[in-house]
């Protein structure tokens, strides 16, 4: 190191960013010490201060070491800090950084507990950054943030919310393309309207009843987890979609045509079955298809899927590449007149997988039938992996149906696999 010229040296430990790392640096040279300024990352983890004992504060060190950086630009705390640290270190390098990452560990404090400033109203110092990461966030006041017009990227996990705060904060940011809100609390219904937004990923705790409206005309992919209403009025550009609710009922969706829909994934205990026999048809161009909905019903009863039948549920999906189905869904593909329109015209023109989870041995007749008619009609199918999840039969049927299975798969054993 000692032969290179200063300018390779910086450049070499510009690459440094663990706050540890560039501490140890300045002690090894003064010509390693006066390129520390020309760092351009730097990174405080959990750890870094749990076995301080020199008089300094976490606080202390923290501002040394980033108020000694010329041109900052990307920013991550892990470790405790205050709300008026950070407000001084935003102040000094708000114009040169780009992406900041704080864990707040603020979520669980009480709603008269306030630092003054706020650790979220100290970041709109931070007037030019183009992706923002907060973690464990208590946002239960509109933070005072101007506009930041750069912003693309919003991610906050583990957070609790007052609806008219995120709101207030999601108005602040209007260009942004990428939007992640996971584990979040407190929300019954959120509105985002963003006519930039091309990923949204949502994750809402809570009893499920959580409803969303999205807005926006460049929407490529979506991921909801805890809603029961959707509504998403542009959907031209949507491409991947997946929809779940583990803890409610799914009862109303609302997308229009799915022209551009690649990807569908919809999952969770109780859909209606008005919901999944529109988003059905609505996705009638889907490539790929995931489907774990255990019941379908209006209420609180548990119904099992109505009939479907295959030829109809194949030809009103025709670009159908992978389908992975979970027991209701294929115990209604099972039915008794599931397979009465099938005949020598009917064909499977796309479908190259298939993954089937049994879990019942009920009707194995009839589902061995529509196994084979899967593998019959798909010209094109390379896979066909079957699942046997949980069977629990003290019956003969149990052995029985495996038996075929196992039969079924020994016969077409290039294509076929149990799992």
């Amino acid at each position: 190191m000692e032969s290179l010229p200063d300018a390779l040296v910086q450049c070499i430990l510009s690459l440094i960013s663990n706050a540890k790392d560039v501490a140890s640096c300045n002690c090894v040279s003064k010509r390693w010490k006066d390129s520390m300024p020309y760092l351009t990352s730097l990174f405080f983890p959990r750890n870094i201060f749990d076995n301080l004992t020199n008089g300094y504060t976490p606080d202390a060190i923290m501002s040394q070491i980033i108020s000694s950086v010329v041109k900052l630009e990307e920013l991550v705390i892990y470790c405790p800090f205050s709300s008026l640290g950070l407000a001084m270190w935003l102040s000094t390098t708000g114009h040169s950084l780009k992406s900041l990452e704080l864990r707040m560990d603020n979520i669980f404090e009480q709603q008269n507990h306030t630092e003054i400033p706020s650790k979220l109203d100290c970041i709109r110092s931070a007037w030019n950054l183009e992706s923002l990461k907060l973690w464990g966030v208590l946002m239960i006041h509109s933070p005072n943030w101007d506009v930041f017009h750069k912003l693309k990227n919003l991610e906050i996990v583990g957070a609790r919310f007052e609806e008219y705060a995120l709101s207030n904060a999601l108005r602040a940011c209007p260009n942004l393309t990428n939007l992640l809100l996971l584990g979040c609390e407190g929300l019954n219904s959120i509105s985002i309207d963003n006519p930039h937004l091309e990923q949204c990923k949502l994750d809402f705790f809570g009893a499920g009843n959580c409803s969303l409206i999205v807005n926006s005309s460049k929407l490529e992919s979506l991921e909801v987890q805890g809603c029961s209403l959707i509504r998403v009025s542009e959907t031209r550009c949507l491409k991947n979609l997946s929809i779940a609710n583990n803890s409610g009922r799914v009862y109303l969706v609302d997308f229009g045509k799915l022209v551009s829909l690649e990807t569908l994934s919809i999952r969770g205990v109780q859909w209606c079955w008005d919901a999944i026999s529109k988003m059905l048809q609505m996705a009638s161009e889907v490539k790929h298809l995931y489907m774990k909905v255990e019941f379908t019903g209006n209420s609180d009863h548990l119904l099992p899927f109505p009939e479907i039948d295959l030829v109809d549920f194949f030809n009103g999906h025709p670009k159908l590449q992978t389908f992975d189905i979970h027991g209701a869904m294929f115990a209604a593909l099972c039915q008794k007149n599931s397979l009465k329109n099938v005949d020598s015209r009917f064909s499977i023109p796309c479908l190259e997988k298939v993954v089937v989870t049994v879990r019942s041995p009920l009707n194995a007749e009839q589902k061995m039938s529509t196994l084979e008619t899967l593998l019959m009609y798909s010209k094109n199918l390379k896979k066909m992996a079957i699942k046997i999840l949980q069977m629990k039969s003290s019956h003969s049927s149990a052995d029985d149906f495996f038996e075929d299975i196992c039969r079924f798969r020994y016969m077409n054993r290039k294509i076929v696999t149990i799992e």
